[in-house]
């Protein structure tokens, strides 16, 4: 048997898995008692404090949508902002989740940063942006960017890598010679909480949950919740 093959055995799978420990380093605490009366400044908070431990890509984040049947879905993406209207995002309005959104505008995210032992849920309804919001949103990032949106055709079946080469090499191509090259399906979305809820982990495992929920006159409620 070969490195390779024994690597994918099943017992060298279950081996590596159940070798693998969490939080095998100190974790902060959390006073719930001392947090904000709403949760964007927590959630600030606790994504600068994040970068700051070393935690690697720390606005990546679970995006999770129900498609026209029921069934759940879910892919990783970046954080493009937070403020008062709450999560934005962006992707392609012809994707699958942006199909999904425009079918049911309802989604969840989920944040993870191991380094700290912590996790952030957020639900809520989400809007698309208009096209000058949309077209902003891409403007600033990089060319790479530009080139994966001028490519598009985000989640539909490919032919080939040849052909992905082809069409990228174009794109990249065009992103440098047309910096503020249209991109017409690129969408910008904000998700509007309803919800949040942040995780502290702990060693013994008195995990420290707090949940805010939207209140009827826009205020928020908080809640403790168990482990």
């Amino acid at each position: 048997m070969s490195s390779e093959d024994s690597q994918s055995s099943p017992d060298a799978f279950r081996a590596t898995l159940h070798s693998l420990r969490v939080w095998d380093c100190p974790l902060p605490g959390f006073d719930p008692g001392s947090a904000p009366g709403e949760p964007l400044a927590l959630f600030r908070e606790w994504f600068v404090h994040a970068a700051g431990a070393g935690q690697l890509e720390p606005h990546t984040m679970s995006l999770a949508t129900v498609d026209g049947q029921g069934r759940p879905d879910v892919r990783t993406l970046m954080l493009h902002d937070v403020d008062a209207r709450g999560w934005h995002f962006a992707s392609h309005a012809a994707s699958a989740k942006g199909v999904q959104l425009a079918g049911r505008p309802e989604a969840a995210l989920g944040f993870y940063w191991p380094s700290v032992g912590r996790q952030v849920r957020v639900r809520g309804r989400v809007t698309a942006c208009g096209p000058e919001e949309s077209r902003a949103d891409l403007a600033v990032r990089s060319r790479g960017a530009l080139a994966a949106a001028l490519t598009g055709r985000q989640s539909e079946v490919l032919g080939s890598v040849e052909e992905l080469t082809r069409v990228s090499a174009a794109a990249w191509e065009r992103a440098g010679a047309e910096p503020d090259a249209p991109a017409p399906t690129w969408t910008r979305y904000v998700l509007d909480p309803v919800e949040v809820e942040f995780f502290q982990g702990d060693a013994a495992r008195r995990h420290v949950r707090l949940r805010y929920s939207r209140t009827a006159d826009g205020s928020w409620d908080r809640e403790l919740l168990w482990p």
